[in-house]
C-alpha cells in the first residue's frame, strides 16, 4: 500500500506529462493548419490589377514632394494654384489645384526621381490644359526646340551618361498626333507630339499612354524600367512666353 501510495504521485506526473504532450502536439497541429489554410485563403485572393496606381504627381492635392528644379536656361516658374475654370466646365473640378507653369524666355524643368517598372505598371495618365501654341518654329532645329508641354520619360545610364535616353511627350506646334522625331540636342531623346496644332487649345487634355509601346517603338528595343520622370515649358529658344497648367501624374497596370 505504502508502495502503490508512493509511487501514485510519479506515475501519476508521468501520465499528465503525456497527456500535455499530446495537447500541445494535437494544438500544434490545429494551428499549422489553421495558417496554413490561411495563407491559402489569402493567397487565393486575386490581385486586382486595375486598381493599381503609382502616384508621381499629386498636385490636387497640393503635394510636390520628391520634385526638383532643373534649370537649362532662366527659370519657369512653377506653382501649385487653384485653376480657375475647372476641367471643361466641370463644376466639382473647379475646386482641384494644378501644376501651373509660366514660361518666360525661359526654360527649367520639374523632376521626379522614381524607378517604375513597366512590366507592372506601363500605363502613364496625366491631363494638361495651355492657352496659345508658339509661333514660326521648327522644331526640327534647336531654334525651334521649344514646347508649351512636355512629360519627359527618363531612363538613367548609370555611370555611362552618354546612354540615358529620354521620351519626350510633347504638344507640338507642326507635327502630327503620333509623329515622333529626334530632339536637335542630342539623338538620345526623341519628341513624341500626343497634341498637334490649337483645336484643343483653351481645353484640359486627359492622355493614357502605353510607354512601354512606345519606347519599344521609339527606341526600337524593350525597356523595362525607367528612373525618372518630368514636366517642363519652356520658351528660351523661341524668346516667346506660355503658361500651362499640368494634372496629376500617375501609372497603372491597365
Amino acid at each position: 500500500m505504502h508502495i502503490h501510495c508512493y509511487l501514485l504521485k510519479p506515475l501519476s506526473h508521468r501520465f499528465n506529462d503525456r497527456l500535455n504532450r499530446w495537447y500541445l502536439s494535437f494544438f500544434k497541429v490545429l494551428l499549422c493548419g489553421f495558417l496554413v489554410l490561411s495563407f491559402n485563403a489569402s493567397a487565393a485572393q486575386p490581385v486586382n490589377e486595375a486598381a493599381i496606381k503609382l502616384i508621381m504627381g499629386n498636385f490636387s492635392q497640393g503635394d510636390l514632394k520628391g520634385w526638383e528644379e532643373k534649370i537649362f536656361s532662366g527659370n519657369t516658374n512653377y506653382v501649385l494654384v487653384v485653376e480657375e475654370g475647372g476641367d471643361n466646365g466641370i463644376t466639382q473640378e473647379k475646386l482641384k489645384k494644378r501644376l501651373r507653369a509660366s514660361s518666360d524666355n525661359s526654360a527649367s524643368g520639374l523632376f521626379k526621381e522614381q524607378r517604375i517598372d513597366l512590366h507592372k505598371t506601363p500605363y502613364l495618365h496625366w491631363s494638361w490644359k495651355t492657352e496659345h501654341l508658339y509661333s514660326g518654329l521648327n522644331e526640327l532645329k534647336k531654334a525651334g526646340d521649344d514646347f508649351v508641354a512636355r512629360i519627359y520619360i527618363v531612363i538613367d545610364g548609370g555611370m555611362f551618361m552618354w546612354k540615358t535616353k529620354a521620351l519626350n511627350y510633347v504638344w507640338s506646334s507642326a507635327f502630327k498626333h503620333e509623329q515622333f522625331w529626334p530632339n536637335p540636342y542630342t539623338s538620345n531623346a526623341t519628341m513624341f507630339a500626343v497634341e498637334s496644332g490649337p483645336n484643343n487649345l483653351g481645353k484640359w487634355m486627359n492622355y493614357k499612354r502605353n510607354v512601354r509601346d512606345d519606347l519599344k517603338t521609339t527606341l526600337g528595343k524593350e525597356v523595362r524600367y525607367i528612373d525618372a520622370i518630368a514636366v517642363m515649358t519652356d520658351s528660351d529658344s523661341s524668346g516667346q512666353k506660355a503658361i500651362t497648367y499640368y494634372g496629376d501624374i500617375y501609372f497603372t497596370a491597365q
